[in-house]
């Protein structure tokens, strides 16, 4: 297969098609554990005892390992082929859902999240370089990421209803059941369905860079979640924290040196990838953090059962996908600056008119405030997405894509930490959600900002260049 990038008109509509099918299958199967494993965890605590603690970490294993493994698994895409990374994430959610189908103790259930997790960091970036490779024009690229965001969200979407279902009929167990099939069917039609593709040129693993930022990400999830939980001047809290700031150094003077970095530092001299970039990890952090708090207070506060749970949650998860994919067609015609800077400013609102409610608020008063909130961000994913993988270079587009997806994930997992300490500093449970969300609200702004000042001011999506000609991103392996 040839290493380098097509033209616009050699990939054939069915084969697009198919393209999209599979990577909007891919961030489906991604993401369905986020929702389904975050509203059963009452459950899952009732089923297997345990303390807070013991429960924290089964989201956490989830999370580490997604987050600090999506660069490396861009890496792997971009030098040995989207497609076998692809077919690795489908396999692995399989298997570490029949893990946590049979999980009858915390540490196997952990071991299936942590499955699950490195899954899901293979998907997220292959899926959305797949669509690059099949899919070189910006304006029609557009289009196709906003099916690919739509799908992610609706698996968020759906993720409650089919916990909350299962919840009422049988064992907690069951709640991983629906994720193998789905996966293993997408991994027999991806097999015959998809096309491979890679990075032009012969990039090489990123070793060291690798090892340094797995050791980064983990290192500075582990500290602000174990901080939370206990204390920022705990010995190993600290500990952590320091070896996330000399793991992170470390990475970018070894990425400004590496022959074939995993994301190249200079990158961040394009404008849109950077600013998107920022604007995803202070999005992901409050977004995912709310959802947090959502669920203690559905749970803890108004005491309802996880499909009751479930049907308010899907007012806030269903908005963005009835928004997003209008908002996917408006790319071109639109400035994404516009749309991203206003969304934002939007949810910044929701968030602040979500500390109005309390223990009697009823379903419609709440499910109007989750809607404004979902359909708000409805209009920031899809343009904030694209913007990163349209800003830079063809070639790197899958290298944007893995880096991006991780600043993400970062993000996300540190949300429900850093939410968990603002509540632990009010002696009400209902006090302490409405500071969160006051909180949260501060960093919709602040990301309103960061985009409002750094995104380009240039026009539409897909008509517009990035300010950096391709020249100033280095990627020497990829030089032809």
């Amino acid at each position: 297969m040839s290493d380098t990038a097509p033209a616009p008109d050699t990939e054939r509509p069915d084969r697009r098609t198919a393209t999209l099918v599979m990577a909007c299958v891919g961030a489906f199967v991604a993401y369905v554990p986020v929702t389904t494993v975050s509203i059963s965890l009452t459950a899952i605590q009732r089923g297997l005892g345990g303390s807070t603690a013991d429960l924290s970490w089964v989201t956490t294993a989830f999370v580490l390992p997604m987050a600090a493994c999506i660069l490396i698994a861009g890496a792997l895409g971009d030098a040995y082929g989207r497609k076998k990374v692809f077919l690795a994430g489908l396999l692995l959610e399989a298997v570490g859902a029949l893990v946590g189908l049979s999980a009858g103790s915390y540490e196997v259930l952990w071991a299936g999240q942590a499955i699950s997790g490195l899954g899901s960091a293979a998907l997220l970036p292959s899926s959305l370089a797949l669509i690059s490779h099949a899919v070189p024009d910006h304006r029609e690229r557009g289009r196709f990421i906003g099916l690919w965001a739509t799908s992610l969200l609706l698996a968020l979407a759906l993720g409650p209803f089919n916990a909350g279902f299962v919840l009422e009929h049988t064992t907690w167990n069951r709640i991983y059941l629906a994720a193998v099939p789905i996966a293993l069917l997408a991994l027999v039609a991806g097999v015959f369905f998809l096309t491979d593709s890679r990075a032009p040129g012969s990039r090489r693993l990123d070793q060291p860079g690798q090892i340094a930022s797995t050791i980064a990400v983990v290192a500075l999830v582990y500290g602000v979640i174990e901080g939370g939980a206990e204390s920022f001047t705990d010995t190993r809290v600290i500990a952590a924290l320091l070896l996330a700031v000399v793991s992170g150094v470390a990475f970018v003077v070894i990425e400004r040196r590496s022959a074939s970095p995993m994301v190249d530092p200079h990158l961040f001299a394009e404008p849109g990838f950077s600013a998107a970039t920022l604007v995803a990890l202070i999005t992901f952090m409050s977004m995912i953090g709310s959802v947090f708090v959502l669920s203690l207070y559905l749970g803890q506060v108004q005491h309802l059962s996880t499909l009751a749970s479930g049907s308010r949650l899907f007012l806030f998860t269903v908005a963005p996908i009835l928004v997003g994919l209008p908002v996917s067609t408006l790319m071109h015609r639109i400035s994404p600056r516009l749309l991203i800077t206003s969304g934002l400013i939007l949810a910044a609102l929701g968030m602040l008119l979500l500390t109005g409610i309390d223990e009697t608020t009823s379903f419609w008063g709440l499910g109007w405030r989750l809607f404004l909130l979902g359909a708000a961000l409805g209009a920031v994913i899809t343009p904030m997405t694209a913007t990163a993988v349209s800003s830079v270079p063809f070639r790197l587009a899958g290298m944007a894509a893995a880096g991006n997806n991780a600043f993400r994930q970062v993000g996300g997992a540190l949300g429900p930490a850093v939410l968990g300490v603002v509540m632990g500093t009010r002696t009400s449970l209902l006090d302490g959600m409405h500071l969160a969300f006051t909180v949260c609200a501060g960093l919709m702004l602040l990301a309103a900002v960061v985009g409002l000042v750094l995104l380009p001011k240039g026009g539409r999506q897909g008509t517009t260049k990035s300010p950096a000609a391709p020249g100033r991103v280095r990627n020497s392996a990829a030089a032809q």
